[in-house]
């Protein structure tokens, strides 16, 4: 795999912005009806996994995504530093009860995945337990798709030059200071650590179920590359409504 520094986290020139965004609202409405035909079928279930560095657009992916989704069928989780009764169980034991049901689609904004960054970066674990927790990463996600569930591993790539606008974005707006934690800016000095392991979750949880590395310096072309994904995806289960049950 191309290192994350050498792919790009803009769109390529050429793209005109009007031009995607108008495209990116088709886009919306034809996910809406496809989570609609989805959720009536009841076969299918959805995960989508958000990943990416922080300031690096997760919340504001969720928000524009999914806008036009029937809040009745979709879930969002937001995964923070376990709980003292989470990490008395083996790591996935959270996860397992966010996953979702069918004709649902479940977002996870941060994963699974962030048991292997944090823990990975500060030397938390050993690498024995870092090339256990993959392999069970692995099987945990041959076990979802093998149950109907359709899975998007999206990783938000975006630039150390945006990151840092955006952090201070949240120290001097006042729309963002909410979002302000001390501890980020602590993380950011360790960016060439957490890129590092990055691209080694990708080359070892990435051989079944690929990433798709989304350059999200501007967020409108973030949420086409996203749509279009999505959209292109679940076009192809050829989901129909059903019958009704007390039809003539």
């Amino acid at each position: 795999m191309t290192r994350l520094d050498k792919l790009p986290t803009r769109a390529p020139k050429g793209f005109e912005k009007d031009t995607i965004k108008l495209k990116s609202v088709k886009l919306c409405a034809e996910l809406a009806e496809l989570q609609n035909v989805l959720y009536a079928e009841g076969r299918y279930k959805v995960l989508v996994v958000l990943q990416g560095m922080d300031a690096s657009g997760k919340d504001g992916t969720v928000k524009s995504i999914f806008k036009g989704v029937n809040p009745a069928g979709i879930r969002v989780k937001s995964f923070k530093s376990p709980t003292p009764e989470e990490k008395s169980h083996n790591f996935l034991w959270r996860i397992y009860r966010e996953i979702p049901a069918s004709g649902m689609i479940q977002v996870f904004n941060r994963s699974h995945y962030e048991d292997l960054l944090f823990p990975g970066v500060h030397k938390l674990i050993t690498p024995a337990i870092m090339k256990r927790r993959m392999e069970q990463i692995n099987s945990f996600e041959d076990a979802l798709t093998d149950d109907n569930t359709v899975l998007f591993k999206f990783y938000l790539h975006i630039s150390k030059k945006e990151q840092s606008k955006r952090l201070r974005d949240r120290i001097t707006l006042p729309e963002k200071k909410w979002k302000y934690d001390p501890s980020d800016l602590k993380e950011s000095r360790l960016w060439n650590n957490y890129m590092d392991l990055y691209q080694h979750i990708f080359r070892k949880c990435g051989k079944s179920h690929p990433w798709e590395i989304i350059p999200a310096d501007q967020n409108w072309f973030r949420d086409h590359l996203i749509l279009s994904a999505m959209v292109t995806r679940l076009r192809k289960l050829k989901m129909k409504y059903p019958k009704s049950k007390h039809s003539q």
